[in-house]
């Protein structure tokens, strides 16, 4: 249950619950001079985030980054929350697919929080780059697909977030980028590695070497976003694609993730992958329904199972 001031219109939110908009039932408790409202509604105890918002809606999650004063820097702090979220906090949510964008205008996350770099010795600096990079792991071999909607600068760790998603839309207003040799230093959260798959090695070489960035149309033509469109577009465009997404069987999609970053993967047999899941996956009850459905000429109802 959650207090909320009719004077000052309902709230939407109490620290470390979430609460849905569909109500069981209004009490309504009347004290002067002020009139509350208790609502009795369906709410269960959720993580409370200092670096990022979480609203659910249709069976899909947006994640913002929300640092808006400091472009969405990635701190140490956004770092614990994320690995805490795609570990384990998700797991809270009903959601089929997760879209992580940047609160504010500016920024999608416009790259590590400098401050906290600066004077770090090797010993420090490679656990940072090692954990940075399990993170983003877990981004990438995430279960649910996940789409960044890149609505700004997406520079240094910003960009290798994006990258770490399984594709990318992004606004006009978008900028990538790796700078970090302009600091005297290389990525360290898996660009030199993201960006040459994602574009090739030689122009991923002169990216990360000259430190220039790009905006969206040439991200799109090197195949770093799969679409540019209007600002105001742009969650939109994202969540359209989510929502095609997941209208698709759930094991198939984690499938298809699986199989597709083995490829990356030293010592691993792309092709030996897909066949072990084509074959898991056949011995499930979404695929009779898939089947099923085609055969019927219906439209499948998939349960994950």
């Amino acid at each position: 249950m959650v207090w909320e001031q009719s004077s000052l219109g309902l709230f939407n939110h109490h620290p470390g619950f979430l609460v849905r908009k569909k109500s069981l039932a209004y009490l309504i408790l009347r004290t002067s001079p002020v009139h509350w409202l208790l609502r009795v509604d369906y709410f269960c105890m959720m993580k409370a985030y200092e670096t990022l918002l979480i609203d659910i809606a249709d069976n899909v999650l947006v994640l913002r980054l929300n640092r808006p004063d400091a472009m969405n820097a990635l701190n140490a702090l956004m770092f614990d929350e994320l690995n805490s979220f795609f570990a384990e906090d998700f797991k809270q949510y009903n959601a089929g697919c997760v879209i992580i964008t940047g609160s504010g205008e500016k920024a999608f996350a416009a790259g590590a929080d400098i401050k906290e770099l600066h004077g770090l010795n090797s010993t420090d600096a490679e656990r940072l780059s090692t954990k940075g990079q399990q993170i983003f792991r877990l981004i990438e071999d995430f279960h649910l697909p996940v789409i960044a909607a890149v609505n700004g600068f997406a520079l240094g760790g910003g960009c290798e977030l994006a990258m770490a998603c399984h594709f990318r839309a992004a606004s006009t207003k978008a900028r990538f980028g790796q700078p970090e040799v302009n600091l005297g230093i290389v990525p360290g959260y898996g660009g030199t590695q993201r960006l040459v798959q994602l574009i090739g090695k030689g122009k991923a070489m002169e990216l990360l070497m000259t430190g220039d960035m790009v905006g969206a149309e040439e991200a799109l033509r090197l195949g770093l976003t799969n679409y540019v469109v209007e600002p105001d577009q742009l969650m939109d465009k994202a969540r359209e694609l989510a929502a095609k997404i997941i209208t698709k069987g759930p094991l198939a999609l984690k499938g298809v993730i699986r199989c597709v970053n083995s490829q990356f993967l030293p010592g691993v047999d792309g092709f030996a992958m897909e066949a072990r899941t084509f074959g898991e996956i056949a011995d499930s009850a979404d695929f009779l329904e898939g089947t099923g459905a085609f055969i019927e000429k219906r439209k499948p109802a998939f349960k994950g199972n």
